[in-house]
């Protein structure tokens, strides 16, 4: 099968660990003969330090026809302590997710055996945890108006949803919920913001049409805290774009690493996957990054946008291998010897 994957590298530790995917996917493609074009492009600062802009129309082309996009990070400290910065990196990914349609983040939370005790919650808490947020990506208030009054004393962002952009997510939220456990979870602040009001009656209207789903709705504080105290309660939940970028990174330390969570951003010309975490631009260029949520982002890949079933296992399972036999960076080691970046990349590829 021919697979041709646009490779958005990005920022910080972006370019390392999409390098330990890409030895793992060539791995792949050598092991089921899978033939890859990968087609590198720019983004984030390092577009904007190329050519001015974060999200460049070649960037856009080379997304638009691709198969599918592996996405490293974006962000840079030159721009998060400058406020007054007219161009930022994260203003690229807003609109690569609005020109692509990325329209629902899909984000698994779920446990690694061997990792279990790493957590910050209890063992007997996490146990089981295997749940996936849907959130909604180019609505609300990162999409609103937004900018200031009285001379830049008063600052206004606006919340905005249509009754189309929460049918669609929810669609999404219904389907992947009737492959798994029929649990489904809509979060919202319907006690005081009307969109939130709109999204609850929206869900509500869809029930009938998925009568086997057990839906429940609950606010976003409660569900925050229900977060670290019973994970394992939740299976499928779908929320709007800033509750569930907050949730989402709160559910990501269950399992006792940001570095271990990937996640693919659905969308209506193509699909994009990319790992949980940031840039972390204070582990740049030294080798000691995890590169498994990005590895296991690539796994997403094979399995939703290609159909690869069983290479998605493979990736998985030799992640699971290295887990087990202590092949990890130096956020998972502990006070067993740590692995730097490329060395995790290099054994997981010699090991398939």
């Amino acid at each position: 099968m021919k697979l041709n994957i646009a490779l958005l590298a990005g920022d910080g530790i972006g370019p390392e660990v999409i390098e330990q995917a890409v030895k793992v996917c060539d791995a792949i493609a050598v092991k089921f003969n899978h033939e890859i074009n990968w087609t590198p492009a720019l983004t984030g600062a390092a577009a904007i330090d190329a050519v001015g802009e974060p999200y460049p129309d070649e960037t856009h082309e080379i997304c638009v026809n691709a198969d599918a996009v592996l996405f490293g990070a974006i962000g840079h400290p030159k721009y998060d302590n400058d406020p007054l910065a007219k161009v930022r990196p994260e203003q690229g990914l807003l609109k690569m997710r609005k020109k692509l349609g990325l329209f629902a983040n899909v984000r698994p939370t779920f446990t690694f055996p061997s990792l279990i005790d790493n957590s910050p919650l209890k063992r007997e808490r996490i146990e089981g945890t295997d749940l996936v947020f849907l959130r909604e990506l180019t609505g609300g208030i990162y999409f609103g108006e937004k900018g200031r009054r009285d001379g830049g004393e008063t600052a206004f962002d606006n919340c905005v949803y249509t009754r189309a952009e929460v049918q669609r997510l929810a669609k999404k939220g219904f389907e992947l919920a009737m492959t798994r456990t029929k649990k489904l979870c809509c979060v919202d602040k319907a006690n005081v913001l009307e969109t939130s009001r709109l999204w609850r009656e929206t869900v509500q209207a869809m029930e009938k049409e998925y009568p086997e789903v057990e839906v429940s709705y609950e606010f976003v504080d409660a569900v925050a805290m229900r977060l670290v105290q019973w994970p394992n309660s939740y299976d499928v939940l779908i929320t709007e774009n800033l509750f569930g970028d907050i949730l989402t990174d709160e559910a990501s330390v269950i399992s006792g690493s940001m570095g271990l969570m990937p996640s693919a951003s659905v969308g209506e010309k193509t699909s994009l996957y990319e790992p949980i975490h940031g840039s972390y631009p204070q582990a740049a260029g030294k080798d000691i990054a995890n590169p498994l949520a990005t590895i296991l982002s690539a796994a997403m890949m094979f399995e939703d946008a290609f159909g690869l079933t069983k290479e998605a296992e493979a990736i998985k399972n030799v992640v699971n291998k290295s887990l087990a036999e202590g092949i990890v960076t130096e956020d998972l080691s502990g006070d067993n010897k740590a692995y730097k970046t490329s060395e995790v990349g290099n054994w997981l590829a010699t090991n398939l």
